[in-house]
C-alpha cells in the first residue's frame, strides 16, 4: 500500500504549472523553484522532483514516465507472486513424489 500523500493533487498541479511558467521567463528563472516552493509551503527539492517528473511525462525529458513506473511496479508484484506460487508448487510436487516413492517401496 502506498504512503499517503503529504500534498493534495491540486496543490501539486498548481505548483508545477507555476514553476514551469516561471522557468520559461529568463528574468524569473533563477531561484524560481525555491521562491514558488516558499510561497506554497513546499520544499524546493520536492518541487524540483515534481517538475522533472512532469517533464518526463510530457516527453520533454528522457526517463521513466509515471504510467511506465506504475506498470513496472505492477509487473514486479505479479512476478513475485508467481515465483512464490511456483516455489509452493515445487515443494508440493516434491512432497507428493516422496510419498509416492514410500508407497511403492512398502
Amino acid at each position: 500500500m502506498a504512503a499517503p500523500r503529504k500534498y493534495p493533487d491540486e496543490l501539486r498541479e498548481r505548483a508545477i504549472r507555476m514553476a514551469v511558467e516561471a522557468r520559461r521567463d529568463p528574468a524569473t528563472r533563477p531561484g524560481a523553484l525555491a521562491r514558488i516552493g516558499g510561497q506554497l509551503g513546499i520544499n524546493a527539492e520536492t518541487l524540483r522532483n515534481w517538475v522533472s517528473q512532469a517533464e518526463v511525462d510530457e516527453g520533454l525529458r528522457s526517463g521513466t514516465t509515471t504510467d511506465e513506473a506504475r506498470r513496472i511496479a505492477e509487473l514486479e508484484r505479479e512476478n513475485r507472486e508467481l515465483r512464490r506460487a511456483n516455489e509452493i508448487l515445487k515443494t508440493a510436487s516434491a512432497f507428493f513424489a516422496a510419498a509416492e516413492l514410500d508407497r511403492r517401496l512398502k
